[in-house]
Order: structure tokens, then C-alpha cells, then sequence
């Protein structure tokens, strides 16, 4: 009977593994999936040679717009319930997202695109300080070279030219800093306020949506000097921008579950596989040019990514080792304690009692 009570919980535990594993694995996929269909509908979308919609800032306001409806029709049917989290809090998340989205466009008008690159990159070893200094969090020997060695192999394969100019230094620092505190933000308020992915989404998404729309035009206005009110909107450019409002639901509702199931950091370090996803369908599909030096950091990359998995699964399982451990230890001390106060004192050196 001993030995199947404890049995029990050991299968119970491995299937709740297992099943974990599979959603996590999911969650990933759709990110990558979504993230890289993302990037190539934008590419098409904006790009010259497509439909030259050239309004960053208002696409992103109307991806907002998109999962705010899904996420109200999916609170009207019942899909997903609604928690309270308090205004202040969904307000100043909001904020720093805005600025996330409108520092990344200015960034990347202002700077080369090699630097664009290295402050993007930038993000993981600064996400690594925030959490050390917002939640004490420590990270391993292997997490840290594992990090090094992503971050190398991404800036070989994507960075070129690299010009710095002070506007664009400081949009480039406001853009990493409020990206970096955002995701961080994300895994907090679910955890904090026991909210799903989902549902913080929804509760964020029309905020955004209504800022970014009523600011997005003079952004854009700002970046490209052309007026989206002034755009020919053709078929195709609608198309793609309703596919391109699709995936982007999918984008962010896989991002936040990412970073909930996960963290920010293994968001940034793992995310990079997308970029190498993007290089090499650029290659494949837009007839871009891939070099050796970009498939020698492609390559490098994917070592990073493998090896941070593997740290941090080695750090999972000396976790859950010290915890049984220290449970064991605790088990054995109470169980110490229930035998010396439960057990019958018997007068055994006198002898028995006399009638």
C-alpha cells in the first residue's frame, strides 16, 4: 500500500510534465509561426515594391483594434472570464507599450540599421539587470554564456553598418528600456493579479488600440511625411492588412503567454530563432542575399538557443532536487516530532504495573 501512495503522485507528476511540455512547445510555436508570418505579410505590405504602405505605427493600432474585438467577443460568449485589474495598473502598462512600439519606429528612422540591430539586441542583458534589480532574480554560469553566445551569433548574422547619432541614441534607449520593462510587466501582472495571458491582453489591447490610432497617424506622419488619410487603399492592401491584423492577434496572444509561461529573458533568447526563421525565408522566398558570415551567426545562434535550454532545464531540475530535499527533511522532522508526542510512555525499566 506504501509503495503505490507514493507511485501515485510520481505518475500524476510526470503526466502533468508531459502535458506541460506540449503546451509550452505550442506556445512557442505559435509565437515563431506567427511572429515570421507577421514579418513577411508587413514585408509585402510595406514595402515599395508591394503596396507601399509606409504607416507602422497605425498598423500596429489597428492590430490593437483587432484583439480588442476578440477579446470582447470572447468575454460576451464566455470564452474567457474578466478579472479586475485595477485601472492604474492596465494605464501605465499601457503607456510603457506605447512607447515600446513608437521608440522602436523612431529608432529605426533615425539609426543604421546595424545599430537598430545591436539595440534590439541589447534587450536581453538589460531585461537580465531589471529582473535582477525589480525581483532579485540570479542567473547561472550556463544561462549567462549561453546569452553571450546568442547575442554574438544574432549580431554577426544581422548587424552591418553602425552609425550612432544622439536623437536616435536616446529614441534606441527609451525603445529598449520600456520594451524590456513591458515584458518584464507582463509575467508580473499575471502572476500578481492571477490573470491568464489572455485576458490581460484583453484588457490592455483597447488602450492601445484607442492611443495608438489617435497617434499613430501623426507618428507616422512624423517618420515618413506622408499622411495615411492620403493612402490609396486597394484590395490587396486591405487583404493584407486584414491578414496581416490576423496574425498579429495570434503574435500577441502567443507573446504573452510565452512570457508568462516562461520569462522575459527567455522570450528575448529564444525569440532569435525567429530571426534566423526570417533570414532564411528572405533567402527563399524575396531572393535575399545569404552570406557565409550570416549562416556562420545563424549557426551560432542556434548553439545559444540549445544551450540556454539546456541551462535552463538543468536549473529546473536542481530547483525541484533541493525542493524534495528540503521537503524530505521537513517530512521526516514532523513526522519525528508526531512519534515522541503520540507515543504511550511505559514505565519499561521499572517493570509492569503492580495490581
Amino acid at each position: 500500500m506504501k509503495s503505490q501512495s507514493v507511485t501515485a503522485p510520481m505518475v500524476e507528476e510526470e503526466k502533468s510534465s508531459s502535458s506541460s511540455a506540449v503546451s509550452d512547445f505550442g506556445a512557442w510555436a505559435m509565437n515563431v509561426i506567427s511572429s515570421v508570418g507577421l514579418i513577411m505579410a508587413n514585408k509585402q505590405l510595406m514595402s515599395p515594391s508591394g503596396y507601399a504602405f509606409g504607416f507602422a505605427t497605425s498598423l500596429t493600432g489597428f492590430h490593437f483594434t483587432v484583439t480588442a474585438l476578440v477579446g470582447l467577443v470572447s468575454n460576451a460568449t464566455g470564452y474567457s472570464t474578466s478579472k479586475h485589474v485595477p485601472l492604474w495598473e492596465l494605464l501605465w502598462f499601457s503607456v510603457v507599450a506605447n512607447m515600446s512600439i513608437t521608440g522602436m519606429n523612431f529608432s529605426l528612422m533615425l539609426n543604421s540599421v546595424g545599430f537598430y540591430q545591436i539595440s534590439k539586441l541589447s534587450m536581453i542583458p538589460v531585461v537580465c539587470v531589471l529582473e535582477w534589480l525589480i525581483h532579485s532574480k540570479h542567473y547561472s554560469k550556463e544561462v549567462k554564456s549561453a546569452v553571450v553566445v546568442v547575442v554574438l551569433g544574432v549580431g554577426v548574422c544581422t548587424v552591418t553598418d553602425v552609425k550612432i547619432n544622439t536623437k536616435g541614441f536616446i529614441c534606441a534607449c527609451v525603445a529598449v528600456l520600456s520594451t524590456s520593462v513591458q515584458q518584464i510587466a507582463i509575467g508580473s501582472l499575471q502572476k500578481k493579479y492571477s490573470i491568464s495571458s489572455f485576458e490581460l491582453l484583453s484588457k490592455t489591447a483597447p488602450m492601445q488600440a484607442i492611443s495608438l490610432l489617435l497617434l499613430g497617424p501623426f507618428v507616422d506622419y512624423c517618420l515618413n511625411g506622408h499622411s495615411v488619410f492620403k493612402y490609396k487603399f486597394s484590395s490587396g492592401a486591405i487583404l493584407f492588412i486584414l491578414l496581416s491584423c490576423t496574425l498579429a492577434v495570434f503574435c500577441n496572444v502567443s507573446q504573452y503567454l510565452c512570457i508568462g509561461r516562461f520569462s522575459a529573458v527567455s522570450f528575448q533568447v529564444l525569440g532569435h530563432m525567429k530571426t534566423v526563421a526570417v533570414l532564411t525565408l528572405g533567402w527563399l522566398l524575396f531572393d535575399s542575399e545569404l552570406t557565409f558570415k550570416n549562416i556562420l551567426g545563424m549557426a551560432f545562434a542556434v548553439i545559444g538557443m540549445v544551450i540556454y535550454s539546456w541551462a535552463v532545464e538543468v536549473g529546473k531540475a536542481n530547483s525541484k532536487i533541493s525542493n524534495a530535499k528540503l521537503s524530505l527533511t521537513e517530512e521526516e522532522i514532523r513526522l519525528l516530532k508526531e512519534g515522541v508526542e503520540n507515543t504511550p510512555v511505559k514505565d519499561l525499566e521499572l517493570g509492569p504495573p503492580r495490581a
